[in-house]
């Protein structure tokens, strides 16, 4: 039989709980006398508590499905429009990065260019100035990154729920009682892979998905100095 060997990292997609061996239960009836003594001529006795083979029901078959749940991520309908939509987004941002960081190059230029006819106070405020708008750049570019990437895990977890409840519904078919995500396993034989199957059944129910890109507000300027507190009234 051939084997394929799984990638490393591991992430199992629990379905069903591996079910136990069914307990045997005793067969025939139980003695109400003392037991006869064999008749002649016939070899063998009859099933006992001494023989648990013939008292103990044959557990349940073992059924497997393996999925790769990355390469569904990587190579399914839905995945692909959201990569494209969030590669959009990114080069959006990025170009427009760009113009205020090259206009706030211009302003820095100009300023070490004006600093000798400057007072040191009108210098100084030149300069606070400036940096608070780096500051504000620096905070812009973080946030959008991380609307990027929260945007990105939003959309790779509405896949996974499809690709969930599309698994359930083959292990039901399939009687299967045990689900392994193929990262966690070292080998398996290819019969138990069904990433292929799930692939087309999902590029089915969800051929693409909508990504909705959301900043989050930058807070800009320091915060209000807090109100000191007043104190209470004495009683008279």
């Amino acid at each position: 039989m051939s084997v394929s060997r799984a990638g490393p990292s591991p992430l199992v997609l629990s379905l069903a709980a591996l079910m136990a061996a069914i307990c045997g239960v005793a067969t025939g009836a139980q003695a109400q006398q003392a037991p006869a003594a064999p008749a002649a001529g016939v070899s063998g006795t009859a099933p006992s508590a001494a023989n648990p083979a013939a008292s103990t029901a044959s557990p349940q078959p073992l059924n497997v499905m393996v999925v790769n749940i990355q390469t569904l991520l990587r190579k399914s309908k839905a995945a692909g429009t959201v990569l494209q939509q969030l590669e959009q987004k990114r080069t959006e941002y990025a170009k427009e990065m760009s113009k205020q960081d090259e206009v706030l190059r211009h302003e820095n230029e100009t300023l070490q260019q004006q600093a000798s006819s400057l007072s040191p106070d009108a210098l100084n405020k030149k300069k606070q100035e400036i940096q608070q708008k780096l500051n504000e750049f620096d905070k812009n570019v973080q946030s959008r990154r991380q609307a990027l990437e929260r945007s990105n895990a939003e959309a790779s977890q509405k896949i996974q729920t499809v690709v969930r409840d599309i698994v359930t519904e083959m292990a039901t078919e399939r009687k299967v009682n045990l689900v392994f995500q193929s990262t966690q396993l070292v080998m398996f034989s290819p019969d138990f892979d069904v990433t292929d199957t799930v692939l087309q059944k999902l590029d089915e129910r969800l051929p693409s998905l909508t990504v909705n890109v959301v900043e989050e507000p930058v807070a800009n300027g320091p915060a209000p100095a807090a109100q000191p507190a007043v104190p209470p009234k004495k009683k008279k």
